[in-house]
């Protein structure tokens, strides 16, 4: 990527990326605001499980498909008007969700609520404008870092529904991102290519020449990558509490508490995924979350079982489970590796397709999103016709495995010498094959 122009400022950059970060802190908040007041809604409505996932994953596929369109249009029209509308579509919808009085009215005031998680790909494509290549890597991982709204509702969204009921916590959220969204606006800047556009007159990249790097079969890859990294994160953090009140039997304060010790590292240190991956290389910070997460995941699949052992004096009787506390370290530890990889993989976007963030980084993203629909859905499908409470577990376990293998094979078979340039900048050279017709 060229250098930044000389008129961008420090100054500029920092408003550029903690605005967006706090921004979208608060959609993320909003995005996942049913991991917590879906369990009311659960009781109210007498819910099965998957019933309950499925009304947990709803706002994750509305956020994961309309990322495509948002991150060409905010390379076409400019983060600042995109993300702020976003926002205010996103506040109209949460207040409007007050309104459900049936499950498909849930469901579809879930949909529209939805809007607020495809902010994700209008800040990737906003951001990654103001920096230069080898400080993308670390201004990605901080804007990544918006994850943690997750753990904002898992705490605070818990305590305004004792107080105000669920129908509280949509008001009180629906009026932050909507004060959010104006002062996005009013506060920030155009980014400096639409600003040079706009003083050169230029009109827009075609929306079909922003495609065409989707061809690519190395951009469905790192969609792969993404639909563990970011949506096993997200699909966790809305199923967490409901798995912890049903396999532990615990309230939803306490659920809320320990899924947050999940959600917080899995976003705070998304920053450190970025540094790292400016300063080591992306593929190694891959290969570091992929197996940790192979071995968490595999540690957490072990359902609780009771043996009897015929022994010497008579039956013995022993039990292997893992208990609250092994289970919070394990899913701490999970996190923050899947924090490292979210990062990694959007390290190698701006890098790959310079001129493409939008489109490129919009459909990972929208991959990465539709696992956070999928998987949450799969995970109640899965307790209500296998009745395994860690059958989640044994379903990433098999997917984290299957991303590693494909990336091991598909580094093996890189050409180096095709593309030094992007060897040097980011330890990530691969042959960048197209889609199989």
């Amino acid at each position: 990527m060229n250098a930044l122009p000389g008129t961008v400022s420090r100054g500029q950059q920092n408003l550029a990326l903690w605005s967006s970060t706090f921004a979208f802190t608060v959609c993320f908040a909003v995005w996942t605001i049913f991991s917590i007041i879906g369990i009311q809604i659960k009781k109210d409505l007498g819910l099965s499980d998957t019933q309950f996932g499925l009304l947990a994953a709803t706002p994750i596929l509305t956020g994961s498909l309309v990322r495509l369109f948002l991150g060409v249009w905010t390379e076409q029209y400019g983060g600042r008007i995109v993300f702020s509308l976003v926002m205010l579509a996103g506040a109209a919808a949460t207040y409007l969700l007050t309104w459900a009085g049936t499950y498909t009215q849930f469901l579809l005031a879930a949909l529209a609520v939805g809007l607020a998680g495809g902010s994700f790909a209008v800040g990737v494509a906003y951001v990654s404008k103001w920096f230069p290549a080898e400080k993308q890597g670390t201004a990605l991982g901080v804007f990544g870092a918006g994850n943690i709204g997750s753990a904002v509702t898992k705490l605070l969204a818990p305590m305004v529904m004792v107080a105000y009921g669920w129908h509280g916590v949509a008001r009180f959220w629906a009026a932050g991102l909507a004060i959010t969204a104006v002062a996005f606006f009013v506060f920030t800047k155009d980014d400096p290519d639409l600003a040079r556009r706009k003083a050169q007159g230029a009109k827009p990249v075609p929306f079909l020449e922003q495609m065409k790097p989707l061809r690519n079969l190395q951009v469905w890859r790192f969609s792969l990558y993404y639909f563990f990294v970011f949506g096993a994160f997200v699909a966790l953090a809305l199923w967490l509490p409901r798995y912890l009140t049903g396999a532990y039997g615990l309230d939803v304060k306490t659920a809320g508490l320990i899924a947050a010790c999940y959600s917080i590292p899995a976003s705070l240190f998304r920053i450190v995924g970025g540094w790292l991956s400016d300063k080591v290389g992306a593929r190694r910070v891959m290969y570091w979350t992929f197996s940790v997460s192979a071995l968490c995941t595999f540690l957490l699949s072990y359902p609780s079982t009771t043996y009897l052992v015929d022994g010497i004096k008579g039956p013995i009787e022993f039990r292997l489970a893992v208990g609250v506390v092994p289970f919070t370290v394990l899913v701490f530890v999970l996190g923050f590796f899947m924090s490292l990889g979210k990062a990694a993989v959007y390290k190698h976007i701006p890098v790959y397709y310079p001129n493409n963030v939008g489109a490129v980084g919009g459909v990972v993203g929208m991959i990465g999103g539709l696992g956070g629909f999928i998987l949450p859905i799969a995970f109640g499908a899965m307790n209500d016709v296998f009745g395994i409470w860690t059958s989640c577990f044994m379903l990433l376990f098999v997917l984290v495995s299957t991303a590693l293998v494909w990336m091991h094979f598909a580094i093996r078979r890189m050409d180096v010498s095709r593309h030094p340039q992007i060897v040097a900048e980011t330890d990530l050279p691969e042959i960048m094959q197209p889609m199989p017709r």
